[in-house]
């Protein structure tokens, strides 16, 4: 039995081992996309496949519950030196789309396995129908690339050349996949030497009782942290803008149910898997780490000294019902399950901040557009596939400052690539790059300002993919009289006369002088704007956030030669609305929205698609929405028997049937 400082002693040399591994992988990969923006993890697991250990400087910050283990049995006979690898959705649910490359090394203590090291990297292409392999448009996994399940990837310390050969002709840029590949190799040996050493020092079944007795700790911890909220059930709501080329909206629903020390998350009445690339493959697992991403971030702001590793899963049960966008069958594409995963977060923040108002933020900008380039480069004849830049939204207002700019706190361990190493590596140029003005939700604490970006290409025919582009409708919402924030945007040629606003669309194709213009969403306000000191805003317009017109109109704060008028300033604000009673602020879109789908037409609709089978509910929503004319349960109802009327071929729910007869 470990005592409580010799315990802290192991986490320490866990987590050190992990960012040890991290940077190894960072010095040493090939891709801008993983170098530089940083989306790749590593982690230390136990025997059994559960992570233990996850850096905190480098890299992703979705996966410290990841478990590894059903992906580890689907391999046979490990020996020392082997590494196996999937980059398959549906295959030990380890990967969630194909780009991300997982690989797992076993580590042998007396001939035992007693730990493994893993990880995943981000490859730039995987093949398929677009560059980059990742669109919404796409419709089923088999677009998405090439796709491997568990399986060897390095025998006894020789790369497997045939599976290597394979993936190099059916990828566009071979050389960086496999240089990220044996970078992510290289760290997965130097996690093995620190777990040796480690194995050394507390001997190995000190070593292994520790790792448990770090996950016990963390399961501990998470459950101190749900008995300190009241119990209840918390139902929250949001939406990603299109669920499709079919361009209606994506709803996904939580309603959050505190008991004691565990919570169940039930997202019963989310939308059912999409003819499109955002479901995301939870393969109906309860605890599953991509389900989860929201209450990781929940928990840390609650206790920002809690453990991160699978322990933290164990008091939350997930329930994602079989055929939809949270747990999809075989073949639905997933590729822009990163899209759904914000929304997602979202969600599970909207549902705690109900729970604990006075700690929880406002939303954050809820979106991580990922620009990438396809283009062709005239200085070396190549073609060139690059991941430009993340444009990543602003922080919600926090309980006791302001958000934070550029950098939402769901997406904030993407980093930004300096634009010296693009244009060097990619042949753009870029025109803009900086922080959008009045983009942050209004509020006692202010929405962090959105990102916005723009550059131009030099070759005809340049492709462009912005993926997860989303919150173009749909605001971040503020909370407790706060206000929501702007609105994301993507423009082709802004200001001339060849304009194109392409909406939530995520593809464009360029020709020789195009601008491209990308814009984040901000984060939600938080608070009464009102309430907030006049100097608090005169600083904001001075540095360029706020502008003096936002500065009247949304904070009643009168400017006169940038110093605040004082006599002008209590006037106005005397006379501004009274503030709403309402605990979110969404916005006009999303207000107008729900005038019409209200909560009984989705939950009327949810019924009518769970009593179909799975390949007819996406077609048969996109119906109901077409055909729908009127608010409530029964425009719903009426709206799927004319469906019914003009397929007849549309098998129908059995309490349809019932009341038919």
């Amino acid at each position: 039995m470990f005592d409580k400082m010799t315990l802290q002693v192991l986490a320490n040399h866990a987590r050190a081992a992990a960012e040890n591994m991290a940077h190894t992988l960072h010095r040493t990969a090939h891709s801008a996309f993983v170098k530089e923006t940083q989306d790749f993890t590593v982690m230390l697991m136990d025997r059994t496949g559960d992570t233990f250990a996850v850096p905190m400087e480098l890299g992703a910050t979705w996966y410290p519950g990841l478990t590894y283990g059903r992906a580890i049995d689907m391999v046979d006979d490990y020996r020392p030196g082997d590494v196996a690898f999937t980059n398959d959705p549906y295959s030990g649910h380890v990967a969630t789309h194909a780009p991300d490359t997982h690989l797992w090394k076993p580590v042998f203590a007396d001939d035992e396995i007693v730990a493994w090291t893993g990880g995943h990297i981000h490859n730039t292409d995987m093949g398929g129908a677009v560059p980059a392999s990742l669109s919404r448009s796409l419709t089923e996994i088999h677009q998405e690339g090439l796709r491997f399940p568990p399986m060897k990837l390095v025998r006894e310390g020789v790369f497997d050349e045939q599976i290597m050969q394979i993936m190099s002709t059916n990828v566009r840029k071979p050389a960086l996949n496999i240089g990220d590949i044996k970078a992510l190799v290289g760290a997965l040996n130097t996690g093995e030497r620190k777990v040796h050493a480690m194995i050394e020092r507390f001997g190995k079944q000190g070593f292994v009782s520790g790792v448990a007795a770090l996950k016990a700790q963390a399961e501990a911890q998470a459950r101190a942290i749900l008995s300190e909220i009241p119990d209840g059930d918390y139902v929250f709501a949001d939406y990603a803008d299109e669920d499709s080329d079919e361009a209606n909206p994506c709803r996904l629903k939580l309603t959050l149910k505190i008991r004691g020390d565990e919570a169940i998350l039930d997202f019963t009445g989310s939308d059912p898997q999409l003819a499109s690339s955002l479901n995301v493959p939870s393969g109906g697992d309860p605890r599953h780490t991509i389900l989860l991403v929201g209450v990781y971030y929940v928990l840390y702001t609650l206790n920002p000294r809690i453990l991160l590793n699978t322990g933290l899963t164990q008091p939350f049960t997930c329930i994602a019902p079989e055929g939809t966008v949270l747990n999809p069958v075989a073949p639905a594409a997933v590729g822009m399950r990163s899209l759904t995963c914000a929304r997602l977060r979202s969600v599970i923040f909207g549902a705690f901040v109900q729970a604990v108002p006075d700690r929880m933020p406002a939303a954050p900008a809820g979106n991580n557009c990922i620009v990438n380039v396809m283009t062709r480069d005239e200085r070396s004849q190549r073609t060139v596939i690059a991941a430009v830049n993340p444009v990543v939204g602003g922080g919600g207002g926090m309980p006791h400052r302001d958000g934070t700019n550029g950098s939402g706190a769901d997406a904030a361990y993407l980093k930004n690539t300096p634009i010296e190493i693009t244009e060097t590596e990619v042949p753009v140029e870029f025109v803009k790059y900086g922080l959008a003005r009045d983009t942050g939700g209004a509020g006692r604490w202010r929405g962090g300002l959105a990102t916005e970006m723009a550059f131009r290409v030099f070759t005809p025919d340049s492709r462009i993919t912005a993926r997860n582009r989303d919150r173009s409708f749909f605001r971040p919402w503020g909370t407790d009289g706060g206000r929501a924030a702007g609105l994301a945007d993507m423009v082709v040629n802004p200001g001339t006369p060849d304009e194109r606003r392409m909406g939530s669309k995520d593809t464009a194709i360029l020709q020789p002088g195009d601008v491209l213009e990308v814009r984040s969403a901000g984060g939600g306000g938080r608070g009464n704007p009102a309430e907030r000191e006049p100097w608090r805003v005169a600083r904001d317009v001075a540095r360029g956030y706020v502008s003096a017109e936002a500065a009247e109109r949304d904070y009643g704060v009168i400017l006169k030669d940038g110093a605040v008028d004082e006599a002008a300033t209590k006037a106005a604000r005397a006379a501004m609305p009274a503030p709403s009673e309402a605990f979110f602020h969404y916005g006009p879109e999303r207000e107008g929205y729900e005038a019409r789908w209200t909560d009984e037409a989705y939950d009327r609709l949810t019924e009518i698609l769970a009593g179909l089978p799975i390949h007819w509910r996406f077609f048969t929503k996109t119906e109901i929405f077409r055909r729908l004319d009127g608010t409530g349960a029964a425009a719903v109802e009426a709206a799927f028997e004319a469906t019914c009327a003009r397929f007849p071929e549309l098998p129908r729910p059995q309490a349809f049937a019932e009341a038919a007869e």
